[in-house]
């Protein structure tokens, strides 16, 4: 990761066809974009490789959280059980939609722990949002059943996934909705892009037409057409659907070069003491974007950061004094500071975040790092790293 490291010929010349027809935006203009269709070529695409009934892109991983939300009738006062371990989009949209993050512990897999979830549900707590962190899956198939069980919503976001399968299905699959970031440093890229997956026909409809203004999207004549429900522009644009379309057609390559590349990281630091590795519920199925490995304590697990810092090991994050992936650095949520009133800062008994602790996740974070796998490292490039990490663990 990411696709950047594989741009070419191929996304170059899907970006030509574009401006060739000077055509950007994704409807209409029929005649002028001389049959160039980015955005619908490439929801076809993932249609196929997700195995999924209904994809459709937007603007960002963010907007397709966003829109997912809506679609599945997320809204005002709805509890959504949320993990302390994402990027804080996750949470943003949450709030944004006007609900209200319950948070629950992860577990080894790094992801939403089962039966934390379970522990957290209220009568109020409307949908279940899990995220496949760095590449690896959630124990998508348990949440699933919890939420059959008790009725539940359940939105995957699959943002650091995708490619990512859990028993042979695609992870964003297993849920009413999954959500997908191409951004500027994901697995694939559109530079700015995002898609949302489904088989309900209904909520494809609906996430559609939010996505656009509210646009019902009949007919052939966009200034003809209704609209049923009042939306955001949470589009994408031909440029960007462009790339994306090239770099999809790389991601089986894509996976791999990654999957190959970790391997050989991973039987190196197999023997180390006192080294473990995340747990992954279907490992066949993890993307490869990071490997993740813990230490036995946070001393341990600095020094050991300090260390690899020093050696040049680059792409190591210690997610546990992170700025943006982890609870104990967001100030901003912890105290609800927004451009303006936020619709939970009106619900009298909203959950008081600057004094939210989770124990459990933060006994595992403490002791884990994760080293990012790039695709263009070379055989000489490995193993050059294997004795940095060697003489930094050891």
């Amino acid at each position: 990761m990411p696709g950047f490291e594989w741009f070419g010929d191929e996304e170059r010349k899907e970006v030509q066809d574009v401006l060739d027809t000077g055509v950007l935006f994704r409807y209409g203009f029929d005649q002028a974009r001389q049959g160039q269709w980015k955005a619908i070529s490439l929801e076809a695409e993932i249609v196929d490789k997700m195995k999924v009934s209904h994809a459709l892109l937007c603007s960002s991983g963010t907007a397709a959280l966003s829109i997912s939300l809506a679609a599945c009738g997320i809204g005002a006062g709805d509890e959504v059980i949320v993990p302390p371990f994402t990027f804080i989009a996750t949470i943003e949209a949450v709030l944004n939609a006007g609900a209200v993050p319950i948070f629950a512990d992860i577990d080894e897999t790094l992801c939403l722990s089962p039966t934390a979830v379970k522990g957290a549900l209220t009568p109020r707590t409307r949908a279940v949002l899990p995220v496949h962190m760095c590449g690896g899956m959630a124990r998508i198939d348990e949440i699933k059943a919890l939420c059959v069980q008790e009725g539940l919503v359940l939105i995957e976001d699959a943002c650091q996934a995708v490619g990512g399968t859990f028993q042979g299905k695609a992870l964003g699959t297993f849920g009413d909705m999954g959500c997908f970031s191409f951004d500027a440093v994901k697995t694939i890229t559109c530079g700015e892009g995002g898609a949302v997956v489904t088989n309900n026909p209904d909520r494809y409809s609906t996430a559609h037409a939010f996505s656009d203004h509210g646009h019902d999207h009949v007919g052939n004549d966009r200034g003809l057409e209704s609209h049923p429900i009042l939306g955001l522009n949470f589009r994408i644009s031909e440029l960007n659907a462009a790339v994306g379309l090239a770099q999809i057609r790389k991601l089986d390559r894509i996976l791999a070069t990654q999957r190959k590349n970790k391997q050989i990281l991973k039987e190196a630091m197999a023997d180390l003491p006192g080294v473990s590795f995340r747990s992954l519920p279907d490992e066949q199925g993890d993307s490869a974007t990071f490997l993740s490995f813990l230490l036995p304590d946070e001393a341990k697990t600095r020094q050991a950061v300090d260390r690899l810092g020093k050696e040049g090991v680059d792409g190591c994050f210690y997610w546990y004094a992170n700025n943006w992936h982890y609870y104990k650095q967001w100030n901003h949520l912890k105290n609800l500071h927004s451009a303006a009133k936020l619709p939970i800062t009106l619900m009298p008994d909203r959950p008081d975040y600057s004094r939210l602790s989770l124990e459990a996740s933060d006994r595992i974070m403490q002791r884990m790092v994760s080293m990012q796998i790039k695709l263009g490292w070379s055989e000489e490039d490995i193993n050059v790293r294997i004795d940095k990490i060697l003489r930094s663990l050891a």
